[in-house]
């Protein structure tokens, strides 16, 4: 019961967090631009304040303690799609507030931390499977935590486009303001983009790359050709042309932006959208 109410908790404090940015960083942007033009102040300082990152941080500190103890209660390691999910918006928190210090990107924690606050709910009510050889080896806990980062940079790339859908969306609609207060340039919220995707690549590929030499020292069997590695090479390949059409041809806008969706939706069904038909729908949750 303690574990349930601490959770909720967590899920409070990410809940009000973006209710927050989205109050002063989305809903004002219009306000603050059109205040400042008529008494013709100076723009608003980018850059979060203070306590703001200090929240920040401290509600990801607290997400992070919570998933430990889901994970390795008992002196076993539990995973699942419940834990895949918190892992996953929890390192894209950690991903974005590093990527915070060096470009403006205020407009981001609206998009990032609703997911957060849902997904810091489910490790306590999909338990997953336990696993006990795996544990030993090396090579599945390299292959977990390198599959969690792809997941990671590709969640906040995810996020990228969504922000910047909304800034063209908005510039083409001729609006006054083209995205949330505190965003860098489209051009320069593109070529972050890419600059995400590319890490996030690297990591997939790593992924696939152990999947497939081994198999059978992570999963006990041989490789097999479920949905799990159909979807994972099909992301693969979806943001492996997305990139090279980006330096051959100079792919942009829409067409990355598609995808960048397409890429992102392909990754979740490989291994969350495989494990929650296992662990929920069919009720198998051995690991």
């Amino acid at each position: 019961m303690l574990s349930i109410l601490l959770h909720v908790l967590a899920a409070a404090a990410y809940t009000a967090l973006a209710a927050y940015f989205w109050n002063t960083r989305w809903m004002s942007a219009r306000a603050g631009a059109a205040a400042q033009r008529a008494a013709a102040l100076p723009a608003r300082q980018p850059g979060f304040r203070g306590w703001e990152r200090l929240l920040l941080t401290l509600a990801v500190l607290f997400h992070a303690w919570l998933l430990e103890g889901d994970m390795f209660a008992g002196g076993q390691f539990s995973f699942g799609f419940a834990h895949a999910l918190s892992i996953m918006t929890l390192l894209a928190l950690v991903f974005y507030g590093a990527e915070s210090y060096v470009h403006p990107l205020e407009g981001l924690p609206v998009l990032v931390l609703p997911p957060a606050a849902i997904c810091v709910m489910l490790p306590p009510l999909f338990a997953g499977g336990v696993f006990t050889t795996q544990l030993k080896s090396p090579a599945f806990a390299a292959h977990i935590a390198v599959s969690m980062l792809a997941s990671a940079f590709f969640a906040i790339g995810a996020a990228h486009a969504v922000l910047m859908a909304t800034m063209e969306k908005r510039l083409h609609g001729h609006a006054r303001t083209t995205g949330p207060m505190g965003m860098p340039p489209l051009l320069t919220m593109e070529r972050l983009l890419f600059q995400v995707l590319g890490v996030g690549f690297a990591c997939l590929t790593l992924t696939v790359a152990s999947g497939v030499f081994f198999s059978e020292e992570i999963f006990g069997r041989a490789l097999q050709f479920d949905h799990k590695t159909v979807f994972s090479l099909l992301a693969w390949l979806i943001f492996g042309v997305l990139l090279l059409g980006r330096v051959a041809y100079g792919w942009r806008g829409r067409t990355a932006l598609k995808g960048t969706f397409a890429g992102f939706a392909a990754l979740l069904l490989a291994y969350v959208g495989s494990r929650f038909v296992l662990e929920v729908v069919l009720g198998r949750v051995a690991g």
